[in-house]
């Protein structure tokens, strides 16, 4: 059985924890003890969420900005003490086919989901490993494990950080310093609205990634997968050849998930605020 009793005092910093699974895992970790800061660029939101919540520490936070996040580390430090976890999960997902999808919005999803946890790892990183100690935990996608029509770039990004991550794992082994990734299906979050998860695999809930992080801290896995059954389907239509995988996909409804069954409609208020900077 986990010990979560290792978790109490620890303190964890999340990007992207004004919503979603960020805000989910933030009060997941609260209650298990451990000391908590979240990050957002939407400033509005991270203040109701710090607030309602009573974080021990919330502002804001632009991923892409290294000044901004060196800023809000050094003030988490400041007031809360040495960094043991950061959980860099922002990121955004725009769907579409890759020709309709502006050159503005392709470098600002690269810019968040890939260059955000490269900055976010490198500068935890020169925190802990002086320490000999902490974790870094990145929080990639099942799709970065596959191909989903719609999601091109996206799934790029997310192919990028479950390289990047296996690659500091080695880079740092016998460090102190652990990192890891997460692998979440689609979720029932704001990024996930208007999207009908493809047959077999049911959507997941924000609760249950946070739980998968909270076990994963404790354990010092080097990756995990949520839920079971699409991590296992991920996996195994992995090992096959390239026409079987792919028309497994095809017939589980990939095809059209996140492109011509998308409700447009539910997904508009979404799709509207993670463009809004390519304007």
């Amino acid at each position: 059985m986990t010990d979560f009793g290792t978790l109490r005092g620890k303190v964890v910093v999340i990007t992207g924890g004004a919503r979603g699974i960020g805000l989910a895992t933030a009060t997941a970790l609260q209650t298990l003890g451990a000391k908590i800061a979240i990050g957002d660029v939407d400033e509005t939101a991270v203040k109701e969420s710090g607030t309602a919540r009573d974080f021990d520490h919330y502002g804001p936070l632009d991923v892409t900005d290294q000044q901004s996040f060196e800023s809000f580390l050094d003030e988490v430090e400041r007031q809360l003490g040495p960094i043991d976890v950061l959980i860099n999960n922002a990121g955004i997902m725009p769907t579409g086919k890759l020709v309709d999808e502006p050159d503005a919005l392709t470098r600002r999803i690269l810019d968040i989901n890939v260059y955000g946890v490269i900055l976010g790892s490198k500068l935890a990183a020169a925190r802990m490993l002086p320490r000999r100690s902490g974790h870094v935990v990145n929080i990639a996608s099942l799709a970065g494990e596959t191909h989903i029509p719609g999601l091109a770039t996206y799934n790029a990004s997310k192919h990028a950080v479950l390289g990047f991550t296996d690659t500091l794992r080695e880079e740092y082994r016998g460090s102190g310093v652990a990192f890891s990734s997460v692998l979440p299906t689609l979720t029932k979050t704001e990024l996930g609205s208007g999207v009908t998860a493809p047959k077999l695999l049911r959507p997941a809930e924000p609760e249950e990634i946070a739980d998968a992080i909270a076990k994963l801290l404790v354990d010092r896995r080097s990756k995990v997968r949520v839920t079971t059954v699409a991590g296992v389907i991920s996996q195994v239509v992995g090992l096959l050849p390239e026409a079987l995988g792919d028309a497994i996909g095809r017939a589980l409804g990939a095809q059209s998930a996140f492109l011509d069954e998308v409700d447009t409609a539910a997904r508009k208020a979404y799709e509207d605020r993670v463009r809004t900077a390519e304007k």
